[in-house]
């Protein structure tokens, strides 16, 4: 008799899901996944299915229309040219409203988000019945593109949709809070003109941005603008001829909307709201059967969940059932890092030199999104700012730690140094000058998934924390890395921070105290 001794392995037929476990591994809660692997049941499977289904649906709801209507394959690199409007908007008065719910802990996030979630759900809402395609939330703006084909159509519709959106700021102009009424107004601007969307990463992480220049000047008319308005560029009200009427700026660039439409005129309709894909229904109950419905939804889940952060990706995976992330007021590290030169150059690029560049901002958002995953933290998205493209970067929310500035300092620090290392592409036979202004903040921020209950929406941060962030960055030097007072006060021991002196920060009633972050030893 020959007996086994401890390592011996019995042999044993093939697990059914062991072709599909490398899949599964990422999109199952643990406990699903152990449950199933160790009793693959017909009635097991069936809840891998259906938790697979609503994290579809799920997933739908966190991207824009374009990818989740045809999807690419994970690390498969997509672009092309668009000509359309596109819509930012921006809040004014959450600041205030944000200060008034945190001091309440749990109670005021709550509180928080249902403001914020009747918000979004109004203006999506809005942009929906207008046939806008909203693209992200960043904080708590919104951009929105609209795309017919038919460029005087798509001015109109935006148009009507900044109007529209304006009025229905009526309905949070006196928000009971715990430390009395609060109001919160909004700005929107809009530009028109060619861009390129993009699909980039890799099959780890992808990402869907716009470059271009009309990017810039659309967030740019945003900014321009005055609450409870509709703000145009010069080349929008050059289309647009008489058709609106308009009011000057007093910039010679920009231009206000005057609504003096009535509801009639106005509508609230544009076109039928887009239905999105339905799923598939199964009804072979048989192990092979199911494994085969498994691998189809999987193969529509793994593209998607390919546009989501690792970290995210788990909270998202493990509250599917729900459908709910709880709030919070997490203390983190948030980080923007704008890339000088690259995303603008693809109006001067000659035709056959756009891919380079398209390839090289996949390159710099791959490379920076793993030096941020290495250290522990979220490259949440690219995102766009007056002066270009930006990523904004946090270290915490899921996880505060004391460590989360110096890894975030660390990390930016790298990021500089790898961004100085990728080759530039060349526009009109010479190369760019790749280079990268980063600003970073320490502070408490509002961490939810805001939008839609049952519709679109993202996890995302907000609060002065962010914005800060964001002003810093705009303030930044080449190849320079720019921080608050509290971040510089958190990393001092470790790292060498360089007083800069006062400087003021848009939105900001006082100056700050701004510091530079070098390398060790400098």
């Amino acid at each position: 008799m020959n007996a086994q001794g401890p390592c011996a392995v019995a042999d044993t037929q093939t697990h059914p899901l062991s072709t599909l476990e490398r899949q599964l591994r990422w999109l199952l809660p643990t406990d699903l996944y152990a449950a199933a692997w160790v009793d693959p049941s017909p009635a097991m499977l069936t809840k891998v299915f259906e938790h697979l289904r609503t994290l579809q649906h799920v997933l739908i709801d966190y991207v824009p229309r374009d990818v989740w209507d045809t999807p690419p394959e994970p690390g498969q690199q997509r672009y092309g040219w668009q000509e359309g409007t596109l819509l930012f908007t921006d809040l004014a008065g959450f600041t205030p409203l944000l200060e008034a719910c945190s001091a309440e802990g749990m109670d005021g996030a709550e509180l928080l988000l249902r403001v914020l979630n009747n918000y979004f759900s109004s203006m999506i809402e809005i942009i929906s019945k207008s046939s806008g395609n909203l693209l992200e939330f960043t904080g708590d703006a919104l951009l929105v593109q609209f795309n017919t084909g038919d460029p005087q159509r798509d001015i109109v519709q935006a148009i009507n949709t900044g109007l529209r959106m304006q009025r229905a700021m009526d309905s949070f102009q006196q928000i009971a809070t715990f430390r009395g009424e609060l109001s919160l107004y909004m700005r929107v601007g809009i530009h028109s003109g060619r861009y390129i969307t993009a699909d980039i990463g890799t099959p780890q992480r992808m990402a869907h941005v716009l470059l271009g220049q009309a990017v810039t000047l659309a967030k740019q008319a945003e900014g321009a603008g005055s609450i409870q308005q509709v703000s145009l560029t010069s080349a929008v009200k050059a289309q647009l001829g008489d058709r609106v009427a308009l009011l000057p700026n007093g910039d010679d660039l920009h231009w206000l909307v005057l609504d003096d439409l009535s509801d009639e005129e106005l509508g609230e309709y544009e076109i039928t709201v887009a239905r999105r894909r339905s799923t598939s229904m199964f009804f072979d109950r048989t192990v092979s059967g199911l494994l085969e419905e498994i691998d189809t939804v999987l193969h529509r889940v793994e593209p998607l969940a390919s546009y989501m952060p690792r970290s995210v990706l788990q909270l998202i995976v493990d509250t599917a059932s729900e459908r709910r992330i709880p709030p919070a007021f997490p203390t983190i590290a948030v980080a923007f890092v704008n890339l000088m030169g690259l995303p603008e150059s693809v109006d001067k690029a000659l035709p056959e030199e756009t891919a380079a560049i398209v390839d090289c901002f996949s390159q710099a958002f791959s490379l920076i999104n793993g030096i941020v995953e290495l250290k522990g933290g979220i490259l949440q998205k690219v995102t766009y700012h007056s002066i270009g493209s930006e990523m904004l970067i946090h270290f915490g929310v899921l996880n505060p730690d004391e460590s989360d500035p110096h890894r975030a300092a660390a990390a930016m620090l790298m990021i500089r140094d790898v961004v100085s290392s990728i080759k530039p592409p060349i526009v009109q036979g010479q190369p760019i000058q790749l280079t990268c202004r980063i600003g970073l903040t320490y502070g408490s921020v509002f961490a939810a998934e805001i939008g839609e209950r049952r519709g679109r929406r993202e996890f995302n941060v907000l609060g002065d924390t962010v914005n800060t962030a964001s002003r810093i960055m705009s303030r930044a030097g080449e190849n320079e890395i720019w921080m608050n007072q509290v971040m510089a006060e958190q990393i001092q021991a470790d790292f060498t921070t360089v007083p800069l002196g006062v400087m003021s920060l848009k939105g900001k009633t006082q100056a700050q105290p701004i510091f530079a972050l070098a390398a060790k030893g400098s």
